[in-house]
């Protein structure tokens, strides 16, 4: 078997591409947020707390997708900040936005909305909505299959 060149993996590899798209997509999302103070990763958090007050952690996990240990960093930086509280009820802890973090969607919605104009820009809108379900259907498979 002859062992492919680099130029040939640098383009086919879909760990080193996505890697590649991941890096610009984090530069557009760090433009879009530069008026807020508070990174991208943090947003989605916000506004799912904003969708579904008095969520538990186990089921902020499961809709983002992240690590419990992941959360946990998230919610106490802002808890920290006052953005975020946590509430016991019973054997479980909700955790709610307080006015504060509530008042944070408006500007992350418009921060969100800079991040799809701009890759829609640059990739083509059709383009831009094909990866997009691509990439959605292609990370449920991968979840899927790695459990």
């Amino acid at each position: 078997m002859q062992t492919p060149n680099s130029d040939y993996l640098l383009s086919n590899c879909l760990y080193f591409t996505a890697s590649r798209f991941a890096r610009q997509m984090e530069k557009l999302a760090g433009e879009a947020f530069a008026s807020i103070d508070i990174p991208p990763s943090y947003a989605y958090l916000i506004i799912t707390l904003n969708d579904h007050p008095g969520i538990t952690q186990k089921e902020l996990c499961e809709k983002l997708t992240i690590a419990p240990s992941t959360s946990t960093r998230f919610i106490d930086k802002l808890v920290k900040r006052n953005f975020v509280e946590r509430k016991p009820d019973g054997k479980h802890i909700l955790i709610y936005l307080t006015e504060e973090g509530k008042s944070l969607c408006k500007d992350i919605y418009e921060s969100l909305n800079k991040i799809y104009l701009r890759h829609s820009e640059i990739l083509d809108k059709n383009h831009s909505q094909q990866l997009i379900c691509l990439l959605h259907k292609a990370s449920e498979l991968m979840e899927k299959n790695n459990k």
